[in-house]
């Protein structure tokens, strides 16, 4: 039987070909994903650990705690350098360094921002006994010794096309500051690797910007030949005191290995859930070939019972093909894989997001998991076709070449799936109702039962669904029309499972697009109504604005309005920390819409708060309630609710005015945003007036209303084009699922079509009929898929729409329309090789065939 079942696989080598082509690409997704984690893990883990080489003990400074009010315990801002020298000094210390970072912006000549703005750093040279600082290898010139000397990093001074001795514009979170460059160097610091930028400053001049004067944030300590780390540390603990953490720098080493695994491992389960969504697809594939396989070979199944097979055998040799396949298609699918994790890592190198150099790596789990996912699932899938062979009666088999399903069968199978539908569907109206994130995971357990529910009826679906377009079809198109929608609904069962593979890409797409659009017309929706301001000013970092910032602009001709939106923390009655914003009571009703619903924003200059809607519901608030708040920064306060406005994205829960913020002694506000408007608005002038009172900074990004819709929209529409690029290897395997279908019914019907010749249907006709049957069941799973993913979209958006403000749901008609029309084309494109082999046959041969 082992023999018959190679024989059968090699005899039909264009019939599997498309079920090898759709399991190779789910499978190599998975094994991409392992390997390409995997290598980029153990890059980042190696960099990590490289960056540790030669220090015995690291020791980091924890900061002050908290009094019980919540004010800062008083407490030295960092190590201080008679702590570092008592440490150089311990027995078995060959150095010690102090180390202080933070964030620092280069300029290129032309005063852009080089780097992403979130990874340009500053910290400072750090030499050693040796004069030379052992992170760094510098390929020209040297660091800096002088306070108005930098070094910097070697791909940002290509960037910037510096040369030692050129000056360069540095951007910190005060004034823009020119240096001389002394030096460039190499490095293997993360935020370079991902496209950012590194500055070195003079230690005195990192301490004054970052920390402050005679003190350091972390210090890395050399061992002398011989020295035992774990010894070192011993001695170095007490030295440090209680407010710095001492641990070996294997140790620490190999907890920043850990934790970029953890975060790796984030990346790697997103990835691996589309890879095994393509797999759920193949499976339709797989069955629905092994299904007509089976079909076509019944007779001669049926003779090897009639020879003495047993049932089992039969079973086996079917199964037999299909791990065959399943084995063929998962090597091939590793290598691919393979393949793809490295286009990957070149792919990333080529945006910017450097990854270090590094073996690729194929670790013994993603090779077995690529063997057994393919496997698996190909044998899973050819289960069902092979059982129902077996149990087919000889004789019975010998006398039909096409046996009919049972009405029994029938009946159970669609009962079968009237009740997973009818349960996805309960489960997804329940998460809907109870909403969050259990919301959410209830939804997509019902979403899955849903799916395949849906795939079990679509069979019994499909007659009358495609009855309704059948009369279209034949006064368009004529009589290919007309046999074009008879032989869809010719099999079920089998336009079935290839509509359902389009089913669930469609579902999937649409309700990611519906969403997609839905939150990017509310967030699109929230700019517009909501800022008055004409420009908001941001650190390209992510972090805060400097005061200066504010003085600067109140002194700017043409402004009539600037707030800066001041963070600002409390705790309440309920023992939570809550967000608050500070702003200017006299110019944030010109710069942001608050829409009031009860009292005035006013109020705020009498000392009061407003607070959002839905806190103020939840907290039992309203006009007259008071709060007692203990504030991050320190101190007690009695908050008096003033007004209760609409929740708005540009704004915390709670807003009041920046005077009342308390700030800890030695600390700066923490400005988020400046809001800004000037008379006559946004233009060309008016954001030239800006950038000049800002010093042309290039690590403050000034947006208009139009850079910050774009901003918001941009982060949407580049999430769902990722996402169609993964969901996109699901619609490849459900194209070839409709090739494979029309193949094997052009070769079934090979006599009919014969005699469909023989009576008057031209070749023309006979393509027609082959690529209406295409269209009909694509358009039948594509219009499926759309309102099934309409309803999930609606489904999931009710379980966060009270997070969003002016959620509404948007039904993108001219997205969905698309969809269609690509559903159509894709059959179409489908039908031509089954077509043009259809119209090809010889009318005569073919009438002859069995």
């Amino acid at each position: 039987m082992f023999r018959t079942a190679l024989r059968n696989v090699l005899a039909h080598k264009a019939r599997l070909l498309m079920t090898v082509l759709a399991v190779m690409l789910g499978v190599a997704f998975v094994s991409g994903t392992f390997v390409f984690t995997d290598t980029v893990g153990k890059a980042m883990s190696d960099q990590s650990r490289k960056s540790f080489d030669g220090v015995a003990v690291s020791v980091s400074h924890l900061g002050p705690g908290r009094a019980e009010d919540g004010t800062k315990e008083e407490g030295e801002p960092g190590i201080s350098q008679q702590t570092l020298d008592k440490v150089a000094k311990l027995p078995g210390v060959a150095s010690a360094s102090g180390r202080v970072s933070g964030f620092a912006g280069v300029a290129d000549p032309s005063g852009k921002l080089i780097g992403s703005g979130w990874m340009n750093q500053g910290a400072n040279f750090a030499p050693v006994q040796d004069g030379k600082d052992p992170r760094y290898a510098f390929t020209a010139g040297s660091g800096p010794a002088k306070a108005e000397e930098i070094a910097l990093d070697r791909a940002s001074a290509k960037a910037g096309r510096y040369s030692v001795g050129d000056k360069v514009r540095v951007a910190t979170n005060g004034p823009v500051k020119e240096y001389t460059l002394s030096g460039v160097f190499t490095t293997e610091d993360g935020a370079v690797n991902a496209g950012g930028s590194l500055v070195l400053f003079d230690a005195k001049v990192a301490q004054e910007l970052y920390l402050a004067p005679g003190y350091y944030s972390e210090l890395a300590v050399a061992a002398k030949p011989g020295t035992d780390a774990a010894k070192l540390l011993a001695d170095v603990t007490p030295v440090v005191g209680k407010d710095a953490k001492a641990e070996t720098g294997a140790a620490l080493a190999e907890r920043n290995a850990k934790n970029i695994e953890q975060g790796m491992s984030g990346m790697k389960t997103g990835l691996l859930a589309f890879g095994f969504i393509a797999l759920f697809v193949s499976i339709f594939l797989i069955y629905n070939t092994f299904s007509m396989l089976v079909a076509q070979r019944t007779k001669e199944l049926a003779l090897l019972r009639a020879v003495g097979a047993t049932r089992s055998q039969v079973r086996r040799s079917v199964l037999t093909e299909s791990l065959l396949v399943g084995l063929l298609s998962s090597v091939l699918g590793l290598g691919l894989g393979v393949l793809l994790a490295m286009g990957l890592r070149s792919g990333m190198d080529s945006f910017g997001a450097k990854i270090p150099a590094g073996p690729l790596v194929v670790s013994t789990t993603a090779v077995v998991t690529a063997l057994l996912v393919g496997l698996v699932v190909t044998v899973l899938a050819a289960w069902l076709p092979a059982r129902r062979t077996s149990k087919i009666p000889p004789v019975a088999a010998m006398g039909s070449a096409h046996l009919p399903q049972t009405g029994k069968s029938l009946v159970l199978l669609n009962s079968f799936g009237g009740v997973l539908a009818g349960l996805g569907a309960a489960l997804i109206l329940w998460g809907s109702a109870k909403g969050g994130e259990t919301g959410r995971w209830i939804i997509g357990g019902g979403a899955f039962f849903t799916l395949i529910g849906v795939a079990v009826l679509i069979p019994m679906l499909s007659r009358p669904l495609i009855a309704v377009v059948r009369p279209l079809l034949t006064r368009v198109f004529g009589t290919a029309g007309n046999l074009a929608a008879r032989n869809a609904v010719r099999n079920p069962r089998r336009t079935g499972v290839t509509a359902g593979m389009l089913t669930i890409g469609l579902t999937l797409v649409t309700g990611l697009t519906v969403l997609g659009v839905t939150v990017g017309k509310a967030v699109d929706r929230s700019t517009t109504d909501q800022i008055r301001a004409d420009y908001m000013l941001s650190m390209a970092s992510g972090g805060d604005l400097d005061p200066s910032v504010l003085t600067a602009l109140e002194k700017t001709p043409g402004v009539t309005a600037v707030s800066a939106q001041q963070s600002a923390y409390f705790k309440g009655k309920d023992d939570v920390f809550h967000s608050a914003s500070g702003v200017n009571p006299a110019a944030i009703e010109k710069l942001v819409n608050l829409k009031v619903s009860s009292g005035s924003v006013a109020s705020l200059a009498q000392g009061q708060v407003a607070v959002a809607d839905k806190t103020a519901k939840k907290a039992g608030l309203s006009v007259g309630s008071t709060i007692d708040a203990a504030f991050d920064g320190g101190g007690k306060k009695t908050l008096t609710v003033g007004a209760v406005f609409e929740e708005s994205e540009l704004v915390s829960p709670y807003v009041l005015d920046a005077k009342l913020v308390p700030v800890a002694a030695g600390e700066k506000p923490q400005i988020r945003q400046v809001f800004v408007k000037l008379s006559g608005g946004e233009s060309a002038a008016n954001e030239k007036k800006v950038i000049d009172a800002l010093g042309d900074n290039p690590a403050i990004k000034i947006d208009d209303k139009q850079d910050i819709r774009n901003e918001m929209g941009g982060i949407i529409n580049t999430m769902l084009n990722l996402m169609y690029g993964l969901l996109g290897m699901a619609l490849v395997i459900s194209v070839l699922g409709v090739v494979n279908t029309l193949a094997m019914s052009v070769f079934e019907r090979t006599q009919e079509i014969g005699m469909l010749r023989a009576v008057g249907l031209d070749r023309g006709r006979v393509k027609n009929m082959i690529r209406l049957e295409a269209v009909v069941i694509s358009l039948f799973g594509a219009v499926l898929g759309v309102g099934l993913g309409t309803f999930l979209a609606w489904a999931l958006g009710r379980t966060f729409k009270n997070s969003i403000p002016n959620y509404e749901l948007v039904i993108p008609y001219d997205r969905i329309g698309v969809f269609l029309l690509l559903a159509a084309v894709v059959g179409v494109l489908a039908a031509m090789w089954p077509a043009r082999s259809a119209a090809k046959l010889n009318m005569l041969t073919a009438i002859k065939t069995e």
